[in-house]
Formats: C-alpha cells, structure tokens, sequence
C-alpha cells in the first residue's frame, strides 16, 4: 500500500472570527481529520492557520474552515499550499500574534 501524499496549507481567514469559537471550532476539525499545526488571531478580524497531513484531510479542514462555526461569518479565505516540515505533533491554539 502506497503513503498517503502529505501536504501543508497556510490559511488566512477573515471575517467574524474572534469572539465566536472560531480558533477552537479549528482545532477540533483538525483533531477530527488527524492534522497537525495551529491556529491563532493575528488582527482584529483574522485568523491564521497552518496545517500540516494527508492531502485529503486537508481539503476537508479547509472548506470546513471556510464555512466556519456557528455564530461565525468567513468573508474571504487566503490559502498558500507550502511544503510540509513536519514540525508539529499536535494541533493547537497559539496566543495571538502582534
């Protein structure tokens, strides 16, 4: 049986994003599909995620990710794919930047 090809999504999200779940919505969606990375807000209205696993989990989390939790209302999604590094063992949710 061949590996699974692996991947890595960077993913900014903007919208209605803080106060609404949102960073913990993420992380569960991660857990769920065995992926590996963080989320944390990085301004007023923007969530950064990076995501690192199989090429199929990560497009599930991204458009689970679009559609966001309730309460929550995703106006635009900025997705790089990047090489994975393998860096993470988890998934987590990191104080916010800046």
């Amino acid at each position: 049986m061949l590996p699974m090809a692996q991947g890595r999504v960077h993913v900014i999200v903007t919208g209605r994003v803080q106060g609404v779940g949102f960073r913990y919505f993420v992380q569960r969606e991660a857990w769920r599909l065995g992926l590996r990375g963080f989320v944390r807000n990085v301004s007023r209205a923007q969530v950064e995620v990076v995501a690192e696993g199989e090429e199929k989990a990560l497009a599930d989390f991204v458009s689970e990710v679009g559609e966001g939790p309730p309460g929550a209302r995703v106006e635009n999604v900025q997705l790089s794919r990047q090489s994975p590094t393998g860096e993470f063992r988890s998934f987590e949710v990191r104080v916010s930047s800046g």
